[in-house]
């Protein structure tokens, strides 16, 4: 899929802002600090997963001038083309209207009102960001939201189940709350369970075969990187631990993904149920839900050590590298073309060899967009076959090439 044209309107650093861009090679924005590059890229972030990788407050996207208007709002709009599709506008609003105490959004396709469900998939990006060394060194949650945004933006069923499963577990665990408090009963909590179980199981199916697919691709890009020297393995750690018999002779816990074998949500639903019945004491006392996919772990280990644990800081740049051109390539095969590509000021993250392996690699199968504030990171043969385009105070010019 190609952006054509972008359209922004009070949207951080841009009051207004018309980009038209080419479709057939890297595109550089470049600049000073503060002058609207991330803003850009968080633009057609925010496009496609209707939610910012920067920040969880939608106030804090509204440009500054018009903040306190008396309905403030914001309007991003690109115009796409794809393989299955020719010049496809996707809109999205986001305003205040009715003295509402929250932002309200709004997403348009070809000027028809639609659910963000619906346009799931027309506009799916990768992105690379420098703090993406939390996949490897940080919280587990960093590695379950990397797992949420890439299938969220590609199998409808795992992103409704996500967000349904998101909205029931503050719910549930209020209840858990009441009952320790003698305010309810032990009773009303079946009727939670049975939900949480039913979207908990499709999102655990969901990642052990998106993980075991990622990893047969990580693991040929990490071994190019590291001079066939290293070995990459995704190990996922359920937290409710499935079984394939139902009893738990034939889980998957200790050696990670299971090869042979995906299990299904309906295999997994009733041991999701199970668990939540076993655990309902526990639960109840601590006043939190201490089962399902939200504490979910992913691991990754080189030559069978946890990298996270024991790797260097080149080897998790070197993880992550492999992870996100997996990523990459996973996408296109199941959206039938590659998705954008976004980095954010990496390349001068990198060393001259894991940047060289970059760069060398965006030959325009996937159209891609690159922030930095210095020019001299890149290759003289690098700048000869890129776009770049100079930001300024939310203004962006084509520059000389």
């Amino acid at each position: 899929m190609r952006i054509r044209h972008l359209s922004l309107t009070n949207f951080r650093n841009y009051a207004r802002l018309e980009l038209s861009l080419p479709a057939d090679r890297p595109i550089v924005l470049h600049g000073e600090n503060a002058q609207g590059k991330t803003s850009a890229l968080e633009a057609l972030y925010y496009l496609s997963t209707s939610s910012s990788p920067y920040t969880s407050s939608d106030r804090q996207l509204i440009h500054w001038r018009a903040a306190d208007d008396p309905i403030p709002f914001a309007r991003l709009s690109a115009e796409l083309d794809g393989e299955s599709f020719r010049r496809l506008d996707v809109t999205l609003m986001l305003d205040k209207s009715g003295g509402a105490p929250r932002f309200k959004k709004t997403v348009k396709l070809n000027n028809v009102e639609k659910r963000v469900m619906d346009v799931t998939g027309l506009l799916a990006v990768v992105l690379f960001l420098p703090q993406d060394l939390s996949l490897v060194e940080g919280a587990p949650g960093h590695r379950r939201r990397f797992l949420n945004v890439t299938l969220g933006q590609v199998d409808r069923d795992y992103a409704q189940a996500l967000a349904e499963y998101e909205k029931l577990l503050p719910q549930r665990n209020a209840l858990l709350k009441r009952i320790a408090g003698r305010r309810a009963g032990a009773v009303e909590l079946e009727y939670w369970d049975e939900r949480l179980a039913r979207c908990g199981a499709v999102i655990i199916a969901g990642r052990q075969r998106f993980l075991r697919e990622l990893e047969l691709l990580a693991r040929d890009r990490h071994q190019e990187l590291s001079g066939e020297r290293e070995s990459l393995r995704l190990q996922y750690q359920p937290n409710i631990l499935p079984a394939a018999d139902g009893n738990g002779q034939l889980s998957f816990e200790v050696l990670g993904l299971d090869k042979n074998r995906q299990l299904s949500a309906e295999a997994i639903e009733p041991q999701f149920r199970a668990r939540l019945d076993e655990g309902r004491a526990e639960a109840i006392a601590r006043g939190i839900t201490v089962t399902g996919p939200h504490r979910d772990e992913l691991r990754l280990l080189i030559n069978g050590r946890d990298c996270g644990l024991y790797g260097s800081r080149g080897q998790a740049r070197t993880v992550v590298l492999a992870l996100k051109f997996a990523e990459l390539e996973w996408m296109r095969r199941q959206l039938g073309e590659y998705p954008l590509f976004l980095l954010d000021d990496v390349v001068a993250e990198l060393d001259s060899a894991r940047r060289g392996y970059l760069l060398g690699r965006l030959d325009g199968a996937a159209q891609t967009l690159i922030t930095t504030t210095d020019m001299a990171v890149f290759s003289a043969e690098f700048l000869r076959r890129c776009a770049r385009y100079r930001v300024v105070n939310g203004q962006i010019e084509n520059s000389a090439n």
